[in-house]
């Protein structure tokens, strides 16, 4: 299996549009939000920081769904079920991969605002930021996963797209949530990127995440895996 992960990750590396999408466009964002009116907030830039941090990882997260989708379009993944590893180990594979693939996104995010925008936070904190960042990022790889084995190459892409704008908007990884209207403001602490991003905030403000974030984050977790092992069975009897 560690063959097969070094493949994909190498094949995923490879990818311009992972490139683009999951590394510049996090960083580009970051900056333009944070820079636009020649803002000084620090508090702003690290919260932003940690936000698109979050919106970076997930949506390389997300990406690991539409190669599984491209696998199945071409053959590769009938190929696989024909090797001597087992259904789970594939899907481990995969979901390795996008634990692997996620830390770029985050890294370079991180990179800019210590770089660019001139955030100060001890070296625990990066640290603790980018280890709960990509742990916090397997719920949207599994649901990446799931899209991946229940729909065709271009419905995962639109499918994954619509997931992650949704998420990111809504979970506040954008904007400030105050400056969302009540309903959304309410809604938003369910959405399991809030929780996703709270898991770093709460370190660059010093302390540890909070238990509701967590429980948030584990719900999303077994319902997004259930929903990658049901759309794996789903795909066995068809491919």
């Amino acid at each position: 299996m560690l063959g097969y992960l070094r493949l994909e990750v190498r094949r995923t590396l490879r990818d311009t549009g992972f490139v683009i999408g999951g590394v510049v466009m996090p960083v580009a964002m970051y900056l333009l939000f944070t820079n636009l009116g020649g803002g000084d907030d620090d508090s702003w830039k690290t919260a932003s920081m940690v936000g698109m941090a979050a919106y970076g990882a997930m949506g390389s997260a997300l990406n690991t769904g539409g190669g599984v989708a491209e696998d199945k379009a071409n053959g590769w993944l009938r190929q696989l079920r024909v090797t001597p590893m087992t259904p789970r180990q594939v899907v481990t594979g995969r979901a390795l991969t996008g634990a692997v693939t996620v830390l770029p996104a985050i890294l370079a995010v991180l990179a800019a605002g210590g770089v660019v925008n001139g955030v100060r936070l001890d070296a625990w904190k990066w640290a603790a930021i980018a280890l709960l960042l990509w742990l916090g990022s397997i719920p949207f790889t599994l649901l990446g996963l799931g899209n991946g084995y229940r729909l065709t190459a271009q419905t995962t892409g639109v499918a994954n797209l619509g997931c992650n704008l949704v998420m990111a908007v809504v979970g506040g990884l954008w904007f400030p949530l105050s400056l969302f209207p009540e309903w959304l403001r309410s809604v938003s602490p369910y959405m399991p990127t809030n929780r996703f991003a709270q898991l770093g905030t709460a370190v660059a403000d010093g302390h540890a995440p909070t238990l509701g974030a967590l429980l948030v984050l584990t719900f999303w977790l077994l319902a997004f895996g259930s929903y990658a092992v049901t759309s794996y069975r789903m795909t066995a009897r068809t491919v």
